[in-house]
């Protein structure tokens, strides 16, 4: 275990006297050695009095080794040999601090990992030095040394940044699309109305695509065109116009900051990146730069899946963007290439140029306004004079310098360079964890003989977890047997209807339906109450629609699917359609329980793109 501190930093190390308050700050760091650099893994920030910090200037460093390990053999010898005068006055420190520590316990140590915590500068005798503690918050992050980074991924010099933007820029103001929010943001004098209307759109286009959201925004900003307007909607009407949309938390997410900001702020948006994000829930790092950069003007750079894939292939950066090296290193880009006189119209436009054309799987790359700076064109171009042999020797195109299997931002050495894929070869992606296998019982019940016509029985689920607050038929968990599912759905139906003539109930097909986490397996059952007096009371929590009702109501994607099921085996189908062969367990050889409704027949008319990270297309 080593100690060091700002006295030690300084050019006089020694010549200082410590001072331990109870406002002294803590930061503690794993360091070890991988891949040839040396690694810093915050573990805790805290003060003498036991709390969390944020400072982004902790006034002590604890340097830990693994297990086994010497830090003598991590970090130079002057540098050990150079703590060894402060190590007995920061022994004394930490026992003051040990209590606090322990109070902070293993809860708050994650929390107060570091989430944007900054590279490593490499001092003159390779001295490491541990950077502030900044912008502490959710998740703990390595944080490595510069030299890992060739400045073959960087912008090096005021003439290539330059040259990025105004191509860009030039580009984006010929070719920009004609989009709803755009004009808002562009013909909106108000500030407020004009952050509403951004925010709303980037909410709506976080994984889903720009087709899809133009009809939902414009609906929504017709009934709602105000922060106020919204903050006064219940849920139900917020669900209702989300229905279809999916990722249903956001909406409710969405109208919570609308009520926070008209009944704590003032009915005023924050107006920086900081603030929204801090302030705002659901507000993530993403959207709250791009509120401040549209709306107010800020020079704050942003990064989605868009602007990630283009600035990995302008750079040549070819490992996972979602980890947190790559990560840390898209932002700063991002920051360094934003336009300080059109912050706005520079992301929208490094993100409409993800969108249109350098897009995952076929770039136009003809069409790229920066082409001339994008270093995965460059490696094609290498690559194909490579290939056709007509260059003795290499090319004179630049590489990186650190291309020996350590440079983190290269393409790992385990999926090198794929001639086939081009510039695609930048970012690989990891694979993705296949979502979670789930199973249930759905049954719609129907009374067709109701006043005012047919009606079906929906139930509300819970207003917190999957689909909270959206409406549904009654469903139970998958049984191991048929029978058993039997007596579980007549439960439940039991429990919203009253008795029920059980031989009615018939099974009629398996839906399945992806939701972001969860693969969930719906057995689609069907009863009729055929002859029976209508039911025309129900407990709280549920209701008899219409079917013209149903398909206006807060209800998901995956119950209209349900629905069309059971609509298929009714009579009066045509029983020759597609849809109820496909439906049918009847149109089978043998009925089965794992009949399967194929997930792209019952496409419904509104889809959503899970594949793109963040705000698609914007």
């Amino acid at each position: 275990t080593y100690w060091f501190s700002k006295l030690f930093l300084s050019p006089s190390p020694l010549s200082s006297s410590l001072t331990v308050s109870t406002a002294t700050k803590l930061a503690v760091f794993m360091a070890s050695r991988r891949d040839g650099h040396i690694s810093l893994k915050l573990l805790l920030c805290t003060s003498t009095t036991g709390t969390r910090t944020t400072s982004s200037s902790p006034d002590v460093v604890l340097l830990l080794t693994p297990p086994g390990g010497s830090l003598g053999k991590l970090l130079p010898t002057s540098l050990s040999a150079a703590m060894t005068p402060l190590v007995s006055r920061l022994s004394r420190l930490w026992a003051i601090m040990r209590k606090p520590r322990a109070a902070v316990g293993r809860g708050h140590r994650r929390q107060a990992a570091s989430q944007e915590g900054r590279q490593k500068h490499a001092k003159s005798n390779s001295q490491a030095k541990p950077s502030a503690c900044d912008g502490l918050a959710r998740q703990p992050e390595e944080v490595v040394l510069q030299a890992s980074v060739s400045p073959y991924h960087l912008f090096r010099d005021v003439a290539e940044v330059t040259a990025f933007r105004r191509s860009l820029l030039s580009w984006y103001d010929q070719e920009k699309r004609d989009l709803p929010w755009r004009r808002r943001a562009e013909d909106e004098v108000d500030p407020d109305r004009r952050a509403y209307a951004v925010w709303v759109s980037e909410v709506m286009l976080q994984q889903t695509q720009v087709a899809t959201v133009i009809s939902y925004y414009t609906g929504w900003m017709q009934k709602w065109p105000t922060l106020q307007d919204l903050a006064s909607a219940s849920l139900e009407e917020v669900n209702q116009l989300w229905a279809g949309l999916g990722y249903y938390s956001r909406g409710r997410r969405l109208q919570e900051g609308a009520r926070k900001v008209v009944e704590e702020l003032g009915g005023h948006m924050p107006r920086t990146a900081e603030t929204l994000q801090q302030l705002l829930p659901g507000v993530g790092r993403y959207t709250a730069g791009a509120i401040a950069s549209i709306a107010f003007g800020q020079a704050t750079g942003v990064v989605d899946g868009n602007v990630a894939r283009v600035l990995c292939r302008v750079r040549a950066i070819g490992a996972d963007p979602s980890s947190t090296l790559v990560s840390q290193r898209l932002w700063g880009l991002a920051q360094q290439l934003v336009d300080p006189a059109r912050p706005g119209d520079f992301n929208q436009a490094a993100m409409e140029l993800g969108a249109t054309v350098c897009t995952p799987q076929r770039p136009l790359c003809g069409q790229c306004p920066v082409q001339s700076l994008c270093r995965a064109r460059q490696r094609v171009e290498r690559e194909q004079l490579l290939a056709s042999r007509s260059l003795s020797g290499n090319p004179d195109v630049e590489e990186c310098a650190l291309n020996t299997g350590q440079c983190q931002l290269c393409l790992p050495a385990s999926e090198p360079w794929d001639q086939t894929l081009g510039v695609v070869n930048f970012p690989r992606k990891a694979s993705r964890k296949p979502p979670r296998e789930e199973s249930s019982a759905t049954c719609v019940l129907e009374q067709p003989g109701a006043l005012g016509g047919a009606h079906i029985l929906l139930v509300q689920r819970p207003n917190s977890g999957l689909l909270a607050g959206l409406w549904e038929f009654p469903s139970v968990t998958w049984e191991p047997s048929e029978q058993l599912q039997r007596k579980a759905l007549l439960r439940e139906l039991q429990r919203w209807a009253g008795p029920l003539p059980a031989t009615r109930l018939r099974h009629l097909g398996e839906v399945v339906h992806t939701f972001s986490h969860i693969k969930l397996t719906y057995q689609v059952y069907g009863l009729a109450l055929e002859g029976q007096t209508p039911v025309t009371t129900v407990p709280a929590g549920a209701r008899w629609l219409t079917q013209e009702e149903f398909h206006t109501a807060a209800v998901s994607t995956a119950m209209k699917k349900v629905f069309r099921v059971y609509q298929g085996q009714q009579p009066g189908t045509c029983k020759g359609s597609k849809r109820s062969q496909v439906s049918s367990p009847c149109s089978q050889k043998k009925p089965c329980m794992g009949q399967q409704v194929p997930d792209n027949f019952f496409r419904p008319h509104i889809s959503t793109d899970a594949s793109n990270l963040n705000s698609a297309a914007q």
